[in-house]
């Protein structure tokens, strides 16, 4: 494998959490090991992007965003990555195909928050990440409702499955109820500059 990305062996289940994380909070933390625990995945790889297409502001440096995100996701299943740095990718969609490419013996899954699910059909090309990955949909405060009648929820409505049967041939889906923690990267930045916090 190439120099600077994770290592995974023949069989393993890897979960995908994408996102800015500008900055990283218990949300993610509780999000990841849920994940963990409910669809029985070997590894957890959070992928903080060089910036989201879909907004407008950009974000900390990168080398505060991971710094931040390691010191507070401490779990040897799970690896801190700047993989779509590395890979030249900003699209969810194009970092999956190159990652399958580069791990064809991996089965990878998507992780994201329900908040997430409610605008998923204004991602590019969603309808190929959905064709590519099973998807993993957590619960988060305010989502659940607008999540469940979201365009992707009704359009994907026979794909959806229970968490443990979530590891089948794509596409498939579930919305995975769990505590819900009401931390958020805004709010975060609202209240001032976490930069260089430990």
């Amino acid at each position: 494998m190439h120099q600077g990305f994770p290592a995974a062996y023949r069989g393993m289940v890897v979960g995908l959490l994408g996102g800015s994380f500008d900055p990283a909070h218990d949300g993610h933390v509780q999000i990841t090991r849920e994940a963990l625990r409910r669809i029985g995945l070997d590894r957890v790889w959070w992928l903080v992007s060089p910036g989201n297409p879909l907004k407008s502001r950009a974000p900390a440096p990168m080398e505060d965003r991971l710094a931040r995100a390691r010191a507070l996701m401490e779990d040897p299943r799970v690896t801190i990555t700047d993989l779509e740095s590395r890979l030249g990718t900003r699209a969810t969609v194009d970092t999956i195909r190159k990652l399958q490419a580069l791990y064809p013996q991996v089965t990878f899954v998507w992780i994201m928050g329900a908040d997430n699910l409610v605008q998923f059909h204004r991602w590019s090309r969603w309808r190929e990440i959905l064709a590519r990955v099973p998807v993993a949909v957590m619960a988060r405060p305010g989502s659940g409702l607008s999540a469940r009648l979201s365009v992707t929820a009704r359009a994907y409505a026979r794909a959806q499955t229970r968490p443990e049967a979530l590891l089948r041939q794509p596409p498939a889906w579930c919305f995975i109820n769990m505590p819900l923690n009401a931390a958020s990267s805004t709010a975060i930045r609202a209240r001032g500059d976490w930069r260089g916090e430990s």
